[in-house]
């Protein structure tokens, strides 16, 4: 009878994201290749780190044009706001005018 054995199981390494950062700027100036090969990486992982970096920093952009844009609004609204309590007091006044 063959006995069946559980394949070992492995850890992943977890890099911190400087060292992430690290590397995508060597692969920059080497290559992806060359900088996989340098810090004993499989190329894949600069190129899923790159993405994600550079995902992030488009969701960056995307959230300041937000803010800026909520900013914008809030004002906007504080001003229209204010216009009406004014009409309201002026149409109370003119109210109190017709009696």
């Amino acid at each position: 009878m063959a006995r069946q054995t559980t394949p070992k199981k492995t850890s992943r390494t977890r890099y911190s994201d400087e060292y992430k950062s690290e590397a995508l700027k060597l692969a920059e100036r080497l290559g992806v290749k060359g900088a996989a090969k340098e810090l004993g990486l499989h190329e894949s992982q600069l190129y899923g780190w790159r993405s994600k970096a550079r995902q992030q920093e488009s969701t960056s952009d995307a959230e300041q044009r937000l803010q800026a844009e909520n900013a914008r609004l809030k004002r906007q609204l504080a001003e229209q706001q204010e216009e009406l309590q004014i009409l309201k007091k002026a149409s109370a006044y003119f109210a109190k005018q017709l009696k």
